[in-house]
């Protein structure tokens, strides 16, 4: 039996962006994607260095006195506020709410997440390469673009506990590049996908086929599926 995951509180968005962004890269990570770090070193190397000057001034400002560093001072207080300046671009405008980029099987994937101020929904926007149209070099392939939301509600109980299965079903249904990591969590979606566009062919034989179903044929073919049409 697993463990439970921690308890917050359900109105909380940070806590609830919080929590799904660190469950996130754990899923992809598990079905070996390769994960970059290059967005939180450079973010923890401005920050560390920033954090280092300030503590270097400080040590001298109390060994030496004010007097003989305050032009050392000077120059450390403009490089500490430029330094986070620099980080504050950084996170806003270059980082901008990416939580995970990494590699799968030579494909890049890039995903940014953000909430909306008292809106429950989670929003996610994907950047991948294209699996099938990848031709001599990495940089030769086609990237894709897919913007996804879904209520936190969906992976969270009514009690704040952080439920994994109904989430990584989601992201393995919507993006192609995790369903194909992760078919027994894709199901439907994913064969959608790989079928290609829908054509009136095809919308007519899944009409056909959903007509016979609710008359209480059934299905014997080998993968067939049934899917709704309109509400």
């Amino acid at each position: 039996m697993s463990t439970p995951t921690p308890k917050i509180a359900v109105y909380s968005l940070p806590d609830l962006k919080n929590t799904t962004d660190d469950a996130l890269p754990n899923y992809l990570n598990s079905l070996h994607f390769t994960q970059s770090h290059r967005y939180t070193d450079a973010r923890l190397a401005l920050g560390y260095t920033a954090v280092l000057i300030a503590g270097a001034t400080f040590a001298a400002d109390y060994q030496l006195g004010w007097d003989r560093t305050k032009a050392v001072t000077f120059w450390a207080v403009l490089a500490y506020f430029g330094l986070n300046s620099l980080l504050t671009y950084w996170i806003w405008g270059v980082e901008r709410g990416r939580v995970y980029v990494g590699d799968y099987r030579g494909c890049k994937i890039e995903v940014q997440t953000s909430v909306k101020k008292h809106s429950p929904v989670y929003h996610v926007r994907v950047r991948y390469q294209s699996l099938d149209k990848k031709k001599n070099s990495r940089e030769e392939a086609e990237w894709q673009t897919l913007t996804l939301e879904a209520p936190f509600s969906r992976w969270f109980d009514q009690d704040g506990h952080f439920v994994a299965l109904p989430f990584q079903q989601w992201l393995a249904e919507e993006i192609l590049v995790v369903g194909r990591a992760d078919p027994s969590k894709a199901r439907a979606k994913v064969d959608e996908a790989h079928s290609g566009p829908e054509t009136p062919d095809k919308m007519m034989r899944s009409i056909i086929d959903e007509t016979v179903e609710g008359r209480g044929s059934k299905s014997s073919g080998k993968g067939a599926r049934s899917r709704k049409v309109g509400s």
